[in-house]
């Protein structure tokens, strides 16, 4: 039987907040704390009451409306209020956006216990109770838009006396809840990916806890807001949802228990039919059209569109899902999914990532409970029509190829393509597939989100370059197991079988032996690997003499690269900057990369209480950022002289010359890469039979000698060339 109180008429509006008051408090204590400006309010005159009701309006008590000395009471129409009342100042002019043009002042609305900024606009409100709205805020065509006393505006917090079971928790990363965090407004990627991992440690996880307790407060009686300028027309049903200033909903059909963060600079939008519940909207966020948000996070500058699911999820920043459904997934900064029957389920996807039409990545239940996990790196791309199992890992900028991959799968090599043969009944990993035959599209990725990155508050330092110390960490082990494996397959031919019991470290000497001076010799061996695949089936590794070298190559670029970049004086400056270089692993903490010591100091530092808040972790990351420069030189450079075989006592300015003429060439290779994988577009008889000729094919698709990156790769290459050239002169090199 539904619960449906019966009370009396003259209590509507008041009574508010259902719990004992503190002493010496009102039920409008906390609105008053919220509004700095009740005191510019006095009670209507005589006049103002006598036209207010001649224009139909009534209230259960005139003497609990306020208004301020600019109040017009011709603009108040055909309305009913309840409660206290305070209206700003209301002048005869018509607020506009968007073709929407209303008269300022309140016409045909029930309003209970709210307050009005300067010339709102409020029309045909069905019910608006217990609201702050703001300066020339327009609400027009809205059903029902209220808010409750134990309001939690989307946050996993309780209000007082309220049950436990009331509490909102994200279920991030895998389906059975074990990894739950509890959400909050400004919430980073860096914290839910703290927060989801470390789940052995209590300590740690009872901090995170109390950070979250901390931040807001128990009390109920909160009101929502409504900040200047937003506009709210035509939706059905708002409640319990908080809203930043310049924010714009439109034919909504439910927004509840939502903060919505939007300023004039970062201006956030809702839109038809869209469905919100239990949230935080970041600022900037774009979402519309058949939108369904349950238990969720969207970090700022993401969108939702075209009937996009998003359950139990956090969306980082300056990501796009359209037309998809993610379920208990946290995704770092960077991510694109598009197509209506691609699938996200119990994955950490850790950026720059971008899901093809038809992938389903979860929801394959392998075991008698939930799904497991997926794990990927950054740059992850599963193709067509791809059908991943979990549980399974795959190394930064993999991209899998059409498949059904029936089998778990542990990818460690980065830049790799895996691909399902089928016919042959092998797996097959083609390490540095990016830059043997896609140089275009990975040199584009780590630039456009640069350029797409529209935060305005950067509080965690996102890395974006292909070649970074996670990578780099990555191509290391790639190096070694190439190297292994590349050995194996020599000495599994008859007339090379080994003498002895070889050990890792007598593979990887052979193995490197081979790939440097017999790179021909290896391209005949069928190379196979070992642990990247749940089956009995082989795993086969291609074009390793291609790519091994190409890997050491980058390396070498990476090091020199970050050595221009540092802009050292001199090569004694570089010397001192670089005397305690090592390699060692990094962690990729919600898209910003601090090296693992940095980490579990971090950690450290949360379990003993000197980090006591999320601000102060926010203030953490922002500390480590701007040590992230001077740890990536110190990093790139021992990963450079790891490779060259040069200790760091004995690395001289003649080393340092020849490696910086090796990576202008280095440079040159990949930008004459990045054209021809694009040109390959143009001269491809199959991509131009669709045109009449070229000339139609350029205003299509653009012209290869406009393509603005391809152009700006150019640009760069020249710009590195003179830094050399400056650094040799400059260094006396």
């Amino acid at each position: 039987m539904n619960n449906i109180r019966k009370m009396p008429l003259a209590g509507l509006g008041y009574n508010f907040i259902e719990d004992a008051l503190p002493k010496g408090k009102d039920e409008y204590y906390l609105r008053n704390e919220q509004w700095q400006s009740k005191d510019q309010f006095r009670q209507l005159t005589a006049y103002e009451i006598e036209t207010l009701v001649r224009n139909d309006n009534t209230s259960d008590n005139w003497n609990n409306i306020f208004v301020s000395n600019e109040f017009n009471p011709q603009l108040v129409q055909h309305c009913h209020f309840f409660g206290m009342v305070r209206i700003g100042k209301l002048e005869p002019y018509y607020l506009e956006y968007r073709n929407l043009k209303l008269p300022v002042g309140l016409y045909n609305s029930t309003i209970c216990a709210c307050d009005f900024g300067d010339n709102v606009v409020v029309h045909n409100v069905n019910y608006l109770s217990h609201y702050i709205l703001g300066n020339e805020v327009i609400v027009a065509n809205v059903n029902e838009m209220v808010t409750s006393d134990v309001a939690k505006f989307g946050n996993g917090i309780v209000k007082s006396n309220e049950p436990e079971n009331l509490r909102i928790e994200l279920e991030l990363c895998n389906e059975n809840g074990g990894r739950a965090v509890l959400p909050f407004d400004g919430m980073l990627p860096g914290d839910a990916y703290l927060w989801t991992r470390n789940r052995d440690d209590i300590q740690l996880q009872q901090q995170f806890r109390t950070f979250t307790e901390k931040q807001f407060d128990k009390r109920r009686g909160y009101y929502g807001m409504v900040g200047d300028r937003t506009v709210i027309k035509n939706c059905r049903m708002i409640k319990d949802v908080t809203i930043g200033t310049d924010a714009y909903l439109k034919g909504a059909n439910k927004l509840k228990n939502l903060t919505i963060k939007s300023t004039a600079e970062a201006r956030s939008q809702i839109g038809e039919g869209t469905e919100m519940v239990n949230g935080i909207v970041g600022y900037g966020c774009r979402i519309f059209y058949g939108v369904k948000a349950v238990r969720f996070i969207m970090a700022s500058h993401s969108q939702l569109k075209y009937g996009a699911r998003l359950i139990n999820s956090y969306l980082g920043n300056n990501s796009t899902i359209s037309c998809c459904e993610v379920l208990n997934s946290l995704i770092f900064p960077a991510h694109e999914q598009h197509h209506n029957n691609s699938f996200l389920c119990a994955s950490m996807i850790m950026g720059q990532s971008n899901m093809a039409a038809g992938a389903t990545v979860g929801s394959n239940h392998n075991s008698r409970g939930a799904d497991g996990e997926i794990i990927a790196g950054r740059g992850f791309w599963p193709g067509l029509c791809v059908s991943l199992k979990h549980n399974s890992q795959f190394a930064n900028f993999t991209l899998i190829s059409k498949g059904n991959y029936l089998s778990e799968l542990n990818i460690p090599i980065p830049f790799s393509l895996v691909s399902n043969d089928e016919h042959e009944n092998v797996l097959q990993i083609m390490p540095g597939y990016w830059f043997l035959y896609n140089m275009y599209a990975i040199a584009r990725n780590s630039w456009k989100y640069v350029d797409r990155d529209k935060r305005i508050d950067k509080k965690q330092l996102i890395e974006y370059d292909f070649l970074a110390p996670d990578s780099v960490e990555e191509m290391f082990t790639a190096l070694a197991i190439m190297e292994i494996a590349t050995a194996k397959a020599w000495y599994a031919l008859p007339e090379n079988e080994p003498r002895k019991t070889l050990t890792d470290k007598d593979l990887r000497k052979k193995g490197k032996e081979l790939l440097l001076e017999k790179p021909e010799d290896v391209s005949r061996l069928t190379i196979y690997a070992e642990g990247m695949e749940n089956s009995h089936r082989k795993t086969v590794l291609t074009k390793v003499h291609k790519a091994y070298p190409i890997f050491r190559e980058l390396i070498v670029l990476y090091g020199i690269k970050n050595i221009i970049a540092a802009a050292k004086p001199s090569f004694v400056a570089l010397q001192a900057a670089i005397k305690t270089a090592k390699r060692t692993p990094w962690v990729n903490v919600g898209g910003q990369l601090m090296k693992a010591d940095t980490v579990d100091g971090l950690k450290q530092r949360i379990r003993k209480n000197r980090i006591s808040s999320w601000d102060q972790l926010h203030d953490a990351y922002r500390e480590i950022g701007k040590e992230y420069a001077a740890d990536k030189l110190q990093h790139a450079v021992a990963s450079m002289l790891e490779i060259k075989e040069v200790p760091l006592k004995n690395f001289s300015t003649e080393h340092l010359q020849q490696w910086l003429v090796d990576s202008v060439a280095t440079m040159e290779w990949m930008a004459e890469g990045i054209f021809k994988s694009r040109e390959k577009d143009y001269k491809n008889p199959f991509r131009k039979m669709t045109y009449s000729n070229e000339k139609e094919m350029d205003i299509v698709v653009g012209s290869l000698e406009n393509n603005s990156f391809i152009n700006a790769t150019k640009e760069e290459l020249e710009t590195y060339k003179e830094k050399v050239r400056r650094t040799i002169i400059d260094w006396e090199l």
